[in-house]
């Protein structure tokens, strides 16, 4: 099984028109999974991009729920509207993905897991492994979250592969991204790392200079690679460039120009 992370990034543009989304892009995307389906499992798990990002940081949607009345209120209606945006891009990816003749089937992720400031705590799989069985797509998302600490959070795409590689244990996770891999620096500036050990990733940490959130409400490439840590113990990472056609299928392959990160 292969799971694929479509960055925010790669479908959207944050900084455009809300909810604006690249279906060339995506369509390429899903050209590309339909070469390995069905011999490979797939799970694709979505970013916010234009649509979800938005919305979560208008409402303060990582704060949580005060118990001052007014701006708990404020922000449940904010919490409700940051999951239709996601909903409106997942069906955006369900409906590419079928024109491209793959059985994508949407799993809503608030609906799937709990977290505890901001982790999983615990997500109900089943679902998902039953699609899996009966050679579905499942296409999940960056969603809001129920939280048992805060009452409402955001959980990131990045964090629910993190859970799902612990759990699943697939053969790869890829994260697509608008640039080719990892850089030692700025992308563009600095050097692209083409191999990387997990041992390897807390100094890199450093070097980026990742003592912060990062970004986004999502904690950006920072976050990223703290998670890729954690997947690493599960599963082989590749990072790259999701705009490029041919390199999630090399990819898959095994033989891509991205960063690699070895278990």
């Amino acid at each position: 099984m292969i799971i694929v992370k479509v960055g925010g990034s790669v479908f959207s543009d944050k900084k455009g028109e809300p909810e604006n989304f690249d279906h060339e892009t995506v369509s390429n995307i899903a050209r590309e999974i339909a070469k390995f389906y069905p011999r490979e499992d797939f799970i694709i798990v979505h970013g916010g991009g234009s649509f979800g990002h938005p919305e979560a940081k208008r409402y303060e949607i990582r704060e949580g729920l005060p118990k001052e009345w007014e701006t708990a209120h404020y922000r449940r209606i904010g919490f409700t509207l940051t999951h239709q945006a996601m909903l409106r891009a997942n069906a955006k990816f369900i409906e590419t993905f079928v024109g491209e003749n793959l059985p994508a089937f949407s799993v809503s992720t608030s609906s799937v897991f709990i977290t505890e400031n901001g982790e999983v705590s615990y997500g109900d799989l089943e679902v998902i492994e039953r699609l899996l069985d009966l050679k579905f797509i499942p296409v999940l998302f960056g969603d809001v979250s129920i939280d048992l600490a805060k009452g409402i959070d955001i959980l990131s795409g990045d964090q629910i592969i993190t859970y799902l590689a612990k759990m699943l244990e697939p053969e790869k996770v890829i994260f697509l991204m608008d640039v080719d891999g990892i850089y030692d620096g700025k992308p563009g500036e600095g050097r692209l790392i083409q191999e990387l050990r997990k041992e390897e990733i807390d100094s890199l940490l450093e070097r980026l200079h990742c003592t912060s959130a990062g970004t986004d409400v999502t904690g950006g490439i920072c976050n990223k690679l703290g998670e890729a840590k954690k997947i690493a113990e599960h599963s082989e990472v590749w990072f790259v460039n999701g705009k490029v056609p041919g390199r999630l299928s090399g990819a898959i392959r095994g033989d891509g120009f991205g960063t690699r990160i070895k278990m």
